[in-house]
């Protein structure tokens, strides 16, 4: 049995409580989501359940990259966790800055969507070419795993343009504005929901780590509920322009 050294010690403790917090932040960030997705758009139950989401999402993300970067083989999920706190982040500040305007944070934002998209849009290459892959993890890029791979870079190459549009423009207002808030926090449930099933309940199934493919399917769930309020936000543009702005 080998004998841990002090610093060791420490660094087991940091990853064990940084692993309960991140699945705190998780549980809490499915629940407030979910709560936020069904309420009413603008009104006091989806304003206080959103704000609750975006906070925990933030602490979830933020102890998923430090996961990432001290846990062997779990580089992937560094990115994962940055692209959960942009998406959450950029959600946010769409709707709490005023109406046509922009500024340093976006400009920022599209750095990190550039930084991201790339090595992502590195791997779809390799997948695609049947090359070696520079991303190493417990999960074996087939089947769903390269699916989900091939939408994440698709994702995020659409999340880039996106703010690449808004820097440009120099602003978001209206439906620009409404939409850009409702799919990046969409997304970010879709990604919460993805860690909690794929990466969390599949590790305590018994036998070998794999994820059953019955585990993606709440990773959909956020996405089939954007398209409801995606058609119901053009149908009420004016109620939904007014209640997000107040």
């Amino acid at each position: 049995m080998t004998e841990q050294t002090p610093s060791s010690a420490v660094l087991h403790a940091l990853t064990m409580f940084a692993l309960v917090v991140h699945i705190a932040g998780g549980a809490i960030g499915l629940v407030s989501g979910t709560v936020a997705v069904i309420a009413r758009k603008g009104g006091y139950l989806h304003r206080r359940a959103g704000g609750v989401f975006v906070g925990s999402m933030l602490v979830m993300a933020t102890f998923a990259i430090y996961l990432g970067l001290v846990l062997p083989g779990q580089m992937l999920n560094a990115f994962i966790g940055t692209f959960a706190l942009y998406l959450v982040s950029t959600a946010w500040i769409t709707v709490r800055r005023r109406q046509g305007s922009s500024g340093v944070f976006e400009k920022v934002a599209l750095i990190v969507a550039l930084a991201l998209c790339a090595p992502f849009a590195i791997l779809t290459f390799q997948l695609i070419a049947g090359l070696p892959t520079f991303f190493s993890g417990a999960m074996v890029f087939e089947g769903p795993i390269a699916i989900a791979v091939y939408v994440f870079t698709t994702v995020l190459a659409l999340a880039a343009i996106g703010d690449a549009r808004v820097v440009l423009a120099g602003r978001i207002a209206g439906m620009a504005r409404i939409s850009r808030h409702l799919w990046r926090m969409c997304l970010g449930l879709s990604l919460a929901a993805g860690s909690g099933f794929t990466n969390g309940l599949a590790r305590l199934l018994p036998g070998p780590y794999h994820v059953p493919p019955a585990f993606f399917l709440p990773t959909f769930v956020p996405v089939v509920i954007l398209a409801f309020w995606s058609i119901r936000v053009r149908i009420s543009r004016g109620a939904f322009a007014t209640s997000l702005s107040n």
